[in-house]
């Protein structure tokens, strides 16, 4: 069987003898053709995948982002059409069988790639007072990795600018000094001097981020969400799109680029570096998908 014809029979299968519905078909038929490009991209057929290369196709989506439910119902999918495959082409072994669902994975975080971090870091009107604030927090969020409740509850004493550091109060109310590097620590200076006088007006905050209507008592970890969301909508990310995520870009750019695993576990203020080895899993993922498709003996 070819890719095409082996995928076809099998929806024929599924609609004619099985009687599903159109929609649950065409379920079905989404996830194969996921499959064949990915067969395609390994130069393969489809039929003649083994279990290494589904469970790498496996993995390469969950480093993607995609959910484990999204994921687990592909699984089945992929363990109902060999089984169908193994049963028409008479052979002894079927490379899906006992496929595991994510569940029995690591479940791995999603994060941006370099460039969509560049898209979204450009997408505010820096001309404007709020678009200024925007581009600060956002720069801030991708360069120390602070959890969203960190950001918001930074105070404007809290950043050192000459210095190009912070101090943020994390879970458990430890405090840790994170590097924030020149370009946040630009944008920053900018936001300080030229934006946030503005958007305070006459009320007073200890906040960094005050909120664009009248200052108030600062930005709002909701109000902050919906900021970052709408500016990833405005480039094309938004799903999925949150500061966590950016979190998690953070910590997966630095550790591509070659930074001590221990290093990363202090700035984000993990008690524990085996939380932190989360990223290594992202790493090996990725790695192993790439060989899987690309290596000429594989």
């Amino acid at each position: 069987m070819a890719n095409r014809s082996s995928i076809d029979a099998y929806l024929s299968h599924l609609q004619d003898e099985r009687r599903l519905s159109p929609h649950t078909v065409d379920s079905y038929a989404r996830d194969l053709r996921m499959l064949a490009a990915f067969a395609a991209g390994a130069g393969r057929q489809v039929d003649d995948l083994d279990r290494p290369a589904l469970e790498a196709f496996i993995r390469e989506l969950m480093a993607s982002g995609r959910s484990p439910r999204s994921v687990a119902r592909l699984v089945a999918c992929l363990r109902g059409f060999y089984k169908y495959v193994t049963v028409a082409a008479q052979r002894d072994e079927n490379p899906a069988d006992d496929l595991q669902s994510p569940r029995a994975w690591q479940v791995l975080p999603k994060f941006l790639s370099v460039d969509e971090v560049d898209l979204l870091l450009a997408a505010p009107d820096v001309s404007t007072p709020k678009g200024l604030r925007d581009r600060a927090f956002i720069e801030v969020l991708y360069a120390t990795g602070l959890r969203v409740s960190e950001l918001v509850g930074l105070r404007a004493q809290d950043v050192n600018l000459e210095s190009g550091y912070l101090t943020c109060t994390g879970k458990g109310r430890k405090q840790r000094l994170v590097p924030i590097g020149d370009e946040a620590v630009q944008w920053v200076g900018r936001y300080v001097r030229d934006a946030r006088p503005l958007l305070a007006g006459a009320r007073s905050s200890s906040r960094l981020f005050v909120n664009a209507r009248g200052g108030g008592p600062g930005l709002t970890r909701m109000g902050l969400w919906k900021v970052l969301k709408a500016y990833g909508r405005q480039v094309g990310i938004a799903r999925g799109l949150s500061p966590h995520v950016l979190r998690h870009s953070f910590a997966t750019h630095l550790l591509e680029r070659g930074a001590d695993l221990r290093a990363i576990q202090m700035m984000l203020g993990h008690a524990n570096l085996s939380t932190t080895q989360i990223y290594t899993h992202i790493l090996d993922a990725r790695l192993k998908s790439l060989y899987d498709r690309f290596h000429p003996r594989d």
